[in-house]
């Protein structure tokens, strides 16, 4: 029997504008004219016989029949969407995807994974690495672990960490002749610095370091520069200079002792951004990845018992 349904086009603009209450809004995410929604919403209110939203001097504002239609026409987006992450996979759930950045999958998630696969072993999970920006409408990722300020339209995000970064060393650096006690002893001692590629252009972590600790007579731009954190943390240990590093990638090193902080009572660099696991709001009921999700935040809850000086 066919079914009675309007155009899926006016379907669509409606369920962007409902969201946005903006025609101008709707169209930019749709890369179509603001007329073009306008047509659109006049076909399915055409359609339909009601009217959904009134048309306000500077606003846009829905109607009873529009409040009523827009969250359930916004969740048949979601099954669509859903269906056809389905389709991709070859009619399989699939496994659960995570993506996140390189640094913290190898340096942080990786060496904990095996706790999780003996709490669920039947959860198949995949570990996506790398910097880009996931888009979930495109591509088969179930949840990712972002870098940034913690704002993101219409996914839902958790903070995960925040940015802590502190200096650490290999322990022969802090004996010996010229052994590191107190900051302004790093004028004897190579800095290691983290310049990752791609990255925009921002003021030295080492300059900003010195100048919270008050010490203005070490060169910040001096020394080698890595493009990974692994490989910072690497330089560390071989002895070749302190590094800044975000405490949760030196967590097994600082916990075994490999790396030490060498100063007390010394700045931790805290800035207005951290990592935060991110998904859209359908995935939520997934139960792998609600499963998943209580671990990762049992894990950091763990690291930060462990691991974060000052607390």
């Amino acid at each position: 029997m066919p079914r009675n349904l309007p155009p899926l086009a006016a379907l669509r603009a409606f369920e962007a504008a409902a969201r946005h209450l903006s025609f101008k809004s709707a169209s930019e995410e749709l890369r179509v004219t603001p007329a073009a929604i306008s047509q659109q919403i006049k076909t399915l209110e055409d359609y339909t016989g009601v009217k959904l939203f009134r048309r306000l001097t500077r606003a846009l504002a829905l109607t009873e029949a529009g409040k009523q239609a827009a969250p359930e026409v916004s969740a048949a987006f979601d099954q669509l969407e859903d269906a056809y992450v389905i389709m991709r996979s070859g009619g399989r759930a699939g496994p659960l995807t995570v993506s996140l950045p390189p640094s913290l999958a190898s340096k942080w998630l990786v060496p904990r994974l095996g706790r999780f696969h003996e709490r669920h072993p039947e959860i198949d999970l995949r570990i996506d690495a790398n910097t880009r920006l996931v888009q979930f409408d495109k591509e088969a990722i179930d949840m990712a672990i972002r870098f940034g300020m913690g704002s993101y339209p219409g996914l839902k995000g958790e903070p995960l960490f925040q940015t802590r970064t502190l200096p650490v060393c290999s322990p022969k650096l802090t004996k010996g002749r010229n052994a590191l006690k107190h900051p302004a002893d790093l004028k004897n001692h190579t800095l290691i610095h983290l310049q990752e590629t791609g990255a925009a252009a921002m003021e030295d972590t080492w300059a900003m370091w010195l100048r919270a600790a008050g010490i203005d007579d070490v060169d910040p731009t001096r020394g080698p520069r890595f493009n990974t954190y692994s490989l910072l943390i690497d330089a560390a240990l071989a002895g070749h200079g302190v590094a800044l590093v975000e405490y949760v990638f030196a967590d097994e090193e600082l916990t075994s002792g490999k790396l030490v902080q060498p100063f007390a009572d010394v700045p931790i660099l805290n800035a207005n951004l951290g990592y935060h696991v991110v998904y859209p709001p359908h995935h939520a009921d997934d139960p792998r990845l609600q499963a998943f999700r209580v671990w990762l935040f049992e894990e950091r809850d763990r690291t930060l018992n462990i691991t974060v000086p000052g607390r």
